[in-house]
């Protein structure tokens, strides 16, 4: 069976790419930080493992122990507020350094990398793989962009296949409760008003199971570099918002205009998905309309727990 070796698999995305591995026949090594999640997924093909990833004598003893031919690496802080300027973004570029290193090593095959739609240049709005300049604004956008370059020319010079997954905008289950969709649901579960800014942004939405399916497909085909993972729909954020709204019956405690936006935000940031399209062959599993009713009933059920 394919080893994998999957970072980040209690986070955002990484708890919902175990079971799209398993069931594509890979046996999926999670490594968690420092206490295992209780609601985490188990099996016969998954198998937990504690380790600081921050630190390279606890990447090199995880190596040591097991013989991973495939690797995804989502770990990253990425706490709301902070994390696009945080130093910690330093650490993260290190540590994914020499996660790739321990990983050719160790004689790796494929690896699979977490990316993200700021390292473009947000000016140009609609985001084609390597024709859309790179200019990334934030630290966070310039370590994950200097770790994409680093590391397709290392893993290439190591003789194994590097792929780069740019993220856009994923909502779903387990968000940082702070993040729109799940402040918005929340918001109008409590009978608050939704305030918001006046949503004439443009963003490219896909549901978290959907994102991290993409990068299972990702791992599993012979496709190499940056590829974005999205949906490839522009979307606006009043249009998101009224959908939620709508489909609690509460559109009149919607406050479009309440929050000024800010002066960085960029009108317009959607991906061109002809790769993941046609060279990953994957397409998403949820319509936006699908992904909101399954995000607002995950809500629903955790305000009763």
């Amino acid at each position: 069976m394919k080893q994998v070796l999957l970072t980040g698999a209690s986070g955002f995305i990484g708890r919902h790419a175990i079971m799209p591995l398993v069931e594509r026949g890979y046996h999926v090594h999670c490594i968690y930080r420092v206490t295992k999640p209780k609601d985490m997924v188990e099996g016969e093909n998954v198998t937990w493992h504690q380790a600081d990833i921050l630190k390279k004598e606890g990447l090199k003893e995880i190596f040591n122990s097991f013989s991973f031919s495939y690797l995804i690496h989502l770990a990253w802080d990425v706490t709301p507020g902070s994390y696009l300027e945080s130093l910690h973004n330093y650490d993260w570029l290190i540590a994914s350094l020499n996660i790739l290193q321990e990983f050719a090593e160790s004689g790796g095959k494929k690896v699979v990398y977490a990316g993200t739609c700021i390292e473009y240049d947000v000016n140009y709005g609609y985001c084609v793989e390597n024709l859309t300049p790179t200019k990334p604004l934030t630290f966070y956008g310039s370590c994950k962009h200097h770790l994409q370059s680093v590391g397709e020319k290392y893993a290439g010079a190591a003789g194994i296949d590097f792929a780069w997954g740019r993220v856009f905008q994923p909502y779903g289950p387990y968000e940082y409760p702070s993040r729109l969709v799940p402040s918005v649901i929340n918001s109008l579960l409590k009978d608050k008003p939704a305030q918001c800014t006046s949503g004439k942004q443009f963003r490219d939405f896909l549901h978290v199971a959907d994102v991290a399916d993409a990068f299972a497909a990702l791992l599993d085909s012979d496709v190499r570099g940056v590829v974005n993972i999205a949906s490839g729909n522009p979307v606006s954020v009043a249009e998101l918002v009224m959908q939620i709204a709508n489909i609690l019956g509460k559109e009149s405690s919607v406050q479009m205009g309440a929050i000024a936006p800010r002066y960085t935000d960029p009108p317009f940031i959607v991906a061109d998905k002809t790769r993941l399209q046609n060279e990953v062959k994957w397409t998403p599993k949820y319509s936006l309309h699908e992904g909101l009713m399954n995000t607002i009933s995950w809500w629903e059920k955790r305000r009763l727990q």
